[in-house]
């Protein structure tokens, strides 16, 4: 009807109408390619990104507070527990309560410190050795309680879920994780304050374990959007066949889980491109000397493997730890991984320049 008038109006209906059929067309097309191109930043982090795990808790304790360089200026501070004595409170490791961490460590200062010198923190929770709240707390609005006062307490935007050992293969765990995490995460959205979610999990060579791929696909099925996952590329073990340099297991691990998640989100109901589904990954070496005393990372396998994340166009990057990302003072030939240096000859800061340098982006 609207061409009709319009033809009729300008005189000449018969010669407009084609044009206007053409007008119209290109628009559809427009439109089709917004939303095409909509659909892929969804999927599609905006630009890969570079930040370091710290260990908040160890001693002596590292100044995040006072960026140096663009490798430290963003970091992840590490790791938010279940407090032994009470299941569903949350713990800075096992010894400081959040008051406790802000008398004790400073750290509710030294965050906001950090946030003025420009950086920005992130939050973990679970690591190895440690409780995951999930795991402890059975009750499903207290756990989603206690993450909601973690995150709002830092007015952090990105956290990361450091699963592994005993949190990883506990099923029940994992589903009230999922489910109290996709409600944090729909409640900070209706707030008008978007939670990016990183799962962080162990991989071999050969991509991520059974339980790993359980744990992604229970995220997905309770809703959780998450902003991808992250292998820990790092204490192989066993697992680093004979001669497998760190290098090419850690690469091999990478491609392994790239396919592992591109049939994950298949099997979700959500296609994703191989470019995609990169993005959606991220990588983590344990910088130096690992705990498996075999595995060692050097800086060379550093610069090499931040080349390969680079050609891949990966999520991000990060590294355990920045604690650790200097040269022990004493001992320089130890053979077991220390919290507060790598166990290798090297500059202070090498690492964190090394692997940042292709990473341009931020987390939110």
């Amino acid at each position: 009807m609207i061409n009709a008038k319009h033809g009729r109006a300008a005189g000449g209906g018969h010669r407009q109408k084609p044009i206007l059929l053409i007008s119209i067309l290109a628009i559809v097309l427009v439109l089709v390619a917004a939303g095409v191109t909509a659909w892929r930043n969804k999927t599609m982090a905006s630009a890969p990104w570079f930040a370091s795990y710290v260990d908040a808790t160890v001693t002596p304790a590292y100044d995040f507070e006072s960026p140096t360089s663009n490798a430290t200026r963003d970091v992840i501070l590490s790791f938010i527990v279940a407090d032994p004595a009470n299941p569903c409170v949350a713990h800075w490791g096992t010894g400081y309560s959040l008051d406790e961490a802000a008398t004790s460590l400073d750290l509710d200062a030294r965050v906001a410190s950090l946030e003025k010198h420009g950086g920005r923190a992130a939050l973990s929770f679970g690591g190895a050795g440690s409780t995951e709240l999930a795991t402890s707390c059975t009750d499903l609005p207290s756990l989603e309680a206690a993450y909601l006062q973690v995150i709002s307490r830092y007015e952090v935007s990105t956290v990361d879920f450091d699963i592994e050992g005993g949190n990883l293969s506990d099923a029940s765990a994992g589903a009230r994780r999922s489910q109290a995490i996709a409600e944090v995460q729909r409640k900070n959205a209706n707030q008008g304050r978007p939670l990016d979610v990183w799962l962080t999990l162990p991989v071999s060579p050969q991509g991520l374990t059974d339980d790993g791929v359980a744990e992604v696909e229970s995220m997905l099925k309770a809703g959780v959007d998450l902003a991808g996952v992250n292998i820990m590329t790092m204490n192989y073990g066993d697992s680093r066949l004979p001669g497998q340099s760190m290098l090419q297991a850690s690469e091999d691990a990478a491609i392994a889980a790239h396919s592992q998640l591109g049939i994950i989100y298949q099997r979700a109901g959500q296609e994703l491109d191989s470019q995609a589904v990169w993005a959606k990954i991220g990588l983590t070496p344990m910088i130096g000397v690992n705990e498996i005393p075999a595995d060692v990372f050097s800086l060379q396998t550093a610069r090499e493997f931040a080349a390969f994340a680079s050609t891949k166009n990966v999520g991000r990057m990060s590294m355990w730890s920045v604690n650790r990302d200097t040269a022990c003072t004493s001992d320089i030939g130890v053979v077991t991984a220390s919290h507060t240096c790598s166990g290798l000859s090297q500059e202070s800061g090498a690492f964190g320049e090394v692997l940042s340098e292709p990473f341009t982006g931020r987390f939110k």
